[in-house]
């Protein structure tokens, strides 16, 4: 995990995403001033029903200006979490150590009884979407649980979590999480794992299964 949050310092991720987070805020501000003015502004006179106008236009536009760059914030914030866990990867060279730590981490992220949300970019796996992977699981636990054990090890735990992610809905939903599936961190630790022992994983390729 210390390699993990190493590759963020690396890349600068914290300077990053918080300059970015700010562009959507903005323009939810915008929208919101803008609406708020139009609200207030009289539409009596012809004059005034023109300003008003102008106000409505504008609060739209940032509207979905506000959609579309949480959206691209959203899916850079995914995005370099992958390239964190690819340079843990290569740092540590043992990929399969942080597959552990993700299967566990989420489980326990999924038992807090109020995920907070303010900061959820900043966690090593976001706790809204793994309340989610995890309640999914549990529904079908039987289905899940190979051995009939009673209890889903970190291998049942893993190979649920890949099943669960390629539903439609999970697909959609991933695009307002800061994190992506664990599955999918999990498969391209998978990928560089296979790499490198093959022995063809040098530092040029860190980021290539990204």
């Amino acid at each position: 995990m210390i390699g993990h949050e190493l590759g963020h310092i690396k890349h600068k991720d914290y300077v990053v995403m918080t300059v970015l987070s700010a562009l959507p805020l903005l323009a939810y501000l915008i929208a919101r001033g803008t609406w708020e003015a139009a609200r207030w502004s009289g539409s009596s006179k012809k004059e005034e029903g023109s300003i008003r106008a102008a106000f409505l236009a504008i609060g739209i536009i940032s509207y979905i200006v506000y959609i579309i760059s949480l959206l691209c914030v959203m899916y850079l914030s995914r995005l370099r979490e992958h390239y964190a866990d690819a340079y843990s990867a290569y740092v540590t060279g043992s990929p399969r150590s942080l597959q552990s730590a993700l299967a566990k981490i989420t489980y326990g992220l999924s038992l807090s009884p109020k995920p907070p949300s303010g900061a959820r970019a900043f966690y090593i796996g976001d706790p809204a979407m793994a309340k989610q992977e995890i309640q999914q699981i549990m529904e079908k636990k039987q289905d899940y649980d190979l051995d009939k054990d009673g209890v889903l090890d970190e291998r049942e735990l893993e190979l649920a979590m890949e099943k669960e992610a390629k539903s439609t809905w999970a697909k959609i939903n991933t695009w307002f999480a800061t994190h992506p599936p664990t599955f999918k961190r999990i498969l391209l630790l998978r990928e560089i794992e296979e790499e490198m022992r093959s022995g063809n994983y040098t530092s040029d390729r860190i980021y290539a299964h990204i």
